[in-house]
């Protein structure tokens, strides 16, 4: 793997080809774990157990909270690190990744702390009783995956912010392949192993988390950016980067938390209503926003780490020509995924083998999915490319606001007036207009130019 070459050249250039070379990588690299949520969703409802797939749904959104927390954390040392890529010190990228690993371990600690001693107090009023002990057996075994998770993200923003972004995907796939036998092992018991049944695609997600971090690790050494950077030789505190890091993720920790706290409250809405079939559709809505949504998230993050390497070259003049380039990209891939899923709805339902009244049920709810998705595709990378200039209160701001928008709407359509299902997912295209009217507003203005701080 040493013989392969690193990028020297961290100066990024606004061409349909740079933001490509950035983005296909990271979207294998999303794919992945998505493929994974997919895989345990599928194991699950052939598992005969009928609740696991609607549980499922609760659980993985749950985790989803502590998950995009570090997915912040992430987002924030990717613009850190593509900042000082830009303006060329590089020899700032071993005190950003070891200050990183210090705040993402504490992170992480707290999410387990949380999820042991406070969620089932906050949990069990709100969950359905026959699904409550379930669902927090699950959590309590699959929180133990976040420290891997985080660590993993830190290795992962470095690759990316540092140009190197096809390395992703060794971690990611040997994730996924370890991912997918364990869950078919502990899941039903194959191989003289236990049957765990819903617990086992838990313990399987942990072991290939932590697989996934090794592998990281080792493609750093491997690759020779270990010794490049001289990663690694201190931990020692960094009070003006962890200030830094801190300033830029808190707001964008506290965005993705909201949102996705956010997601978990429309799922117990739905929970609530007491129809296993909307659950267990709501579920597989959540992994088609998966599957469908990994080139908007890639580009996302493209954005985010375009914007921040042209800020750090003082290059600002090209950055909305960056942002537009990227959006017509992400545009493009989404359409092409979200028609495939519209032909096709009928064999990915299959997939879970719940019968011809799920599917029924759930193709019209996919319809509705698919235009929030292609909005989207438009409004997730204007929000980062805000991400990018290093305004992150101005992303909690824009959080703030499509929230509130999209829970008033939420409660109307899934508790005071519910019409269908589908109706009740129509609140991801109103937040995503209105991400998408304040982010693109933002940046038109120019208030986030430095001649205007």
């Amino acid at each position: 793997m040493e013989s392969i070459a690193i990028n020297d050249d961290l100066k990024v250039k606004v061409t349909n080809k740079q933001i490509l070379s950035i983005a296909m990588p990271i979207t294998l690299a999303i794919l992945i774990p998505q493929v994974n949520m997919l895989t345990n969703s599928i194991f699950l409802g052939k598992s005969g157990d009928a609740d696991a797939l609607g549980n499922a749904g609760i659980t993985g959104v749950y985790y989803l909270i502590f998950a995009v927390a570090g997915n912040g954390l992430n987002n924030a040392m990717q613009s850190v690190f593509s900042r000082h890529a830009g303006s060329g010190d590089t020899g700032a990228f071993k005190t950003i990744l070891s200050q990183g690993i210090r705040i993402c371990l504490q992170l992480s600690l707290i999410g387990i702390l949380f999820t042991w001693l406070i969620a089932p107090f906050i949990l069990q009023p709100v969950a359905a009783a026959n699904a409550y002990q379930q669902e927090i057996s699950f959590l309590r075994i699959r929180v133990f995956g976040l420290p891997f998770l985080y660590l993993f993200q830190m290795g992962n923003a470095f690759l990316v912010a540092s140009l190197n972004s096809r390395f992703l995907m060794i971690g990611f796939i040997c994730e996924a392949l370890i991912n997918i036998l364990l869950d078919y092992i502990l899941i039903y018991g194959h191989w003289g192993f236990p049957k765990m049944g819903f617990n086992g695609a838990a313990l399987a997600s942990v072991i290939a988390e932590a697989v996934g971090f090794l592998v990281v690790i080792v493609v750093l050494y491997k690759t020779g950016l270990k010794k490049k950077y001289n990663l690694f030789k201190s931990f020692a505190y960094d009070k003006v980067i962890s200030k830094a890091i801190i300033k830029v993720s808190a707001p964008l920790v506290a965005q993705y938390v909201i949102s996705v706290t956010t997601w978990l409250i429309f799922f117990f809405l739905i929970e609530a209503r007491g129809n296993t079939t909307d659950k267990a559709v709501s579920n597989v809505m959540r992994n088609i926003f998966g599957l469908t949504g990994v080139f908007v998230w890639a580009f996302a993050s493209t954005s985010n780490v375009v914007v921040s390497n042209l800020m750090g070259q003082k290059r600002e003049d090209k950055v909305m020509e960056a942002i537009t380039k990227t959006m017509l990209l992400s545009i493009s891939f989404c359409s092409v995924m979200v028609v495939l899923l519209n032909i096709f709805p009928s064999v990915f339902f299959d997939l879970f083998g719940q019968g011809d009244a799920f599917v029924k049920a759930g193709i019209p709810v996919a319809r509705v999915v698919s235009l929030g998705m292609l909005f989207m595709s438009i409004a997730n990378i204007w929000l980062n490319g805000v991400t990018g200039t290093g305004k992150t209160k101005m992303n909690l701001l824009i959080e703030i606001v499509a929230i509130t928008v999209y829970l008033v709407y939420t409660f109307i359509f899934t508790k005071l007036h519910f019409i269908s299902l589908a109706m009740a997912w129509s609140n991801e295209f109103v937040y995503w207009t209105t991400i998408f009217i304040m982010a693109f507003s933002f940046l038109k203005s120019g208030k986030w130019k430095s001649g205007q701080q």
